[in-house]
């Protein structure tokens, strides 16, 4: 794996499109705190995204060095486990924003600057963990570990249980360095009150959201380096899945009741990756097996791109029409008991 199977120009050119593009989004899309972004507006937008991303792939297609069909699918994969693993995180974006009390019209704000601090730190992780990955192949079987345990923490967390955000880490030393104040003030991150410069709770809302997808990162990034080691897919398949990231959160916030099983599917698709990137490890692991004294002998398999796309749409497909089905026929059996009692 070569960390510079393109030339330096076309990674420039792609962080400058990326730039252009973070810059149009913000311009068309929520103009800063004067409007609440509705359901159609999100839509509408989420739809632009999409379309960007399967643009971008077919200029992988057409243009990729090597073999660009592959890489096509990969970056579609990818871009597919990052999209869906995503979802999880926005849920966790409106938990945040109910905790700290932001309107809606000043949200997208807030989420511009965490998509851009997003690209940034994970910019830096995917580089480090393709340099890791080139210099240290076993370490995809830790990742593929990584990602079993993270899936099968999907099944045990209770959606009953809240955590306080104020109790972050990164909150906590903040507030210890420098003064917040406990007042909105509209979309501003920071002001001057009685000549002393403070935060706001909507600054401490964005260290939050960064610190959060610090987390999320962990997960996303090993799960795409199960479909594509190519660091330009990993990479672009994951940025492409994040920009879009502030429409679909508004479009999902209005029909966050309808997700309940989405969890269940992203566990399900996090084992999987896992599972596919151990299998492609066999060679250490027979050999890890062999100086315990174990004959594993365990075969190689590769899981192809295709297969691996089908099965993530497929769970994630499913996983959100029965949360659809299950939720509607709960609401239909609440408003027929609610009709009979009166």
């Amino acid at each position: 794996m070569n960390l510079m199977i393109l030339p330096l120009w076309a990674w420039i050119v792609f962080y400058v499109l990326v730039l252009l593009m973070l810059v149009a989004d913000l311009k068309m899309f929520g103009k800063k705190g004067q409007h609440e972004v509705k359901v159609g507006e999100a839509l509408n937008m989420t739809a632009v995204w999409i379309g960007v991303s399967l643009l971008f792939c077919a200029g992988i297609y057409f243009f990729y060095p090597g073999d660009s069909h592959e890489m096509a699918l990969e970056f579609l994969a990818g871009y597919l486990i990052e999209k869906s693993l995503s979802m999880d995180n926005l849920f966790v974006f409106l938990m945040l924003f109910s905790f700290f009390g932001i309107e809606r019209k000043y949200q997208h704000e807030v989420l511009f600057w965490g998509i851009f601090g997003a690209l940034v730190l994970r910019s830096i992780f995917i580089f480090a963990g393709a340099a890791m990955v080139e210099r240290f192949e076993w370490v995809l079987g830790l990742f593929g570990l990584f990602l079993l345990y993270t899936g099968g923490k999907m099944f045990a967390h209770d959606d009953n249980e809240q955590s306080d955000p104020s109790q972050n880490i990164i909150v906590r030393w903040f507030r210890k360095l420098y003064p917040v104040t406990d007042r909105m003030h509209g979309d501003r991150f920071f002001i001057t009150e009685n000549g002393r410069r403070m935060a706001t709770p909507l600054f401490v809302a964005l260290l939050v959201i960064e610190t959060t997808d610090v987390a999320f990162a962990v997960d996303s990034i090993p799960a795409v380096f199960s479909v594509s080691r190519d660091p330009f897919i990993v990479l672009t398949s994951n940025i492409f899945a994040i920009l879009g990231l502030r429409a679909l959160y508004f479009a999902l916030a209005a029909v966050a009741k309808y997700f309940k099983y989405l969890k269940y599917g992203l566990g399900i698709i996090l084992i999987f990756v896992g599972v596919k990137m151990l299998l492609a490890m066999n060679e250490y692991i027979n050999s890890l097996g062999a100086l315990a004294g174990l004959n594993l002998n365990i075969p190689h398999i590769e899981v192809p791109t295709p297969v691996s796309l089908a099965v993530i749409f497929g769970v994630l497909a499913l996983s959100m029409l029965l949360s659809f089905v299950v939720t509607k026929h709960e609401q239909a059996k609440v408003r027929r008991r609610n009709t009979s009692e009166n």
